[in-house]
């Protein structure tokens, strides 16, 4: 089938124009060390924010699972939070922090249009997140609790100990689709103006009115989203032999 295909798509009559307008060697030649340069930029933005998901993500998870009936205002307050930022597109909450802060009149650092688009993906992103990692504390049984309270840990110890460790383990692979959303997605801060790798890339491509450099864009993402998955496939296989 896949053989099908690719004669289909070869031996077409546009093919020749598909080619000199997508996978033009000279254009991808021109632009990529631009593309590369700025691409930096979304690396950087995508550990910074990826730091801050990884932490409160987690803050906002252990909120939800308490069971103290003193924090269940922090409790509807952590659910509210969730049902917010993960029912408004990323893209439109891009656009509301990043140009809403501005006209508050704040200057600084606050107002930079990167560190905005960081707090936009990271409010976002925490929310996705935190259910993760609900999702795997509940998926611990109650005796491992239990269990570990009656060997003398205390209460603390032993979530810190018995519950996080197995629950992360089970959700590695729906965190890594996070993290592969998050780095694709580092891209819409564009529309604030920031000269990341799509950006450059798609500037470039209307200056030329070829789309090679949106392809060579689109490699650097996938020389990062797919490492990542082959690495914790790699983890995943040995934890596993060693169990």
């Amino acid at each position: 089938m896949l053989g099908g295909l690719a004669l289909l798509v070869f031996t077409s009559s546009g093919w020749p124009d598909v080619q000199e307008t997508f996978f033009s060697p000279e254009a991808f030649r021109t632009s990529f060390p631009d593309i590369l340069r700025a691409f930096w930029l979304d690396v950087r933005m995508f550990v910074a924010v990826e730091v801050v998901v990884l932490i409160l993500g987690l803050v906002i998870a252990l909120i939800r699972t308490s069971l103290s009936p003193a924090l269940f205002p922090i409790r509807a307050l952590a659910a509210i939070y969730c049902d917010l930022f993960r029912g408004v597109p990323v893209i439109l909450l891009v656009y509301l922090i990043g140009f809403g802060i501005p006209t508050l009149g704040v200057t600084g650092i606050l107002a930079e249009p990167i560190f905005l688009a960081c707090v936009a993906l990271s409010l976002a992103y925490s929310a996705y997140v935190a259910e993760v990692y609900r999702a795997g504390i509940s998926s611990v049984h109650r005796t491992q609790t239990d269990s570990a309270l009656a060997v003398g840990l205390t209460k603390f110890q032993a979530l810190r100990h018995v519950v996080l460790p197995q629950a992360v383990r089970r959700v590695r692979p729906p965190l890594l689709n996070d993290f592969i959303s998050l780095q694709k997605d580092v891209a819409l801060v564009s529309v604030l103006g920031v000269q990341e790798a799509f950006r450059v890339a798609q500037i470039d491509s209307q200056s030329s009115f070829n789309y090679t450099p949106l392809i060579a864009a689109a490699l650097l993402y996938l020389a990062v989203t797919i490492p990542m998955a082959r690495i914790l496939d790699y983890i995943a296989r040995k934890q596993d032999s060693v169990v």
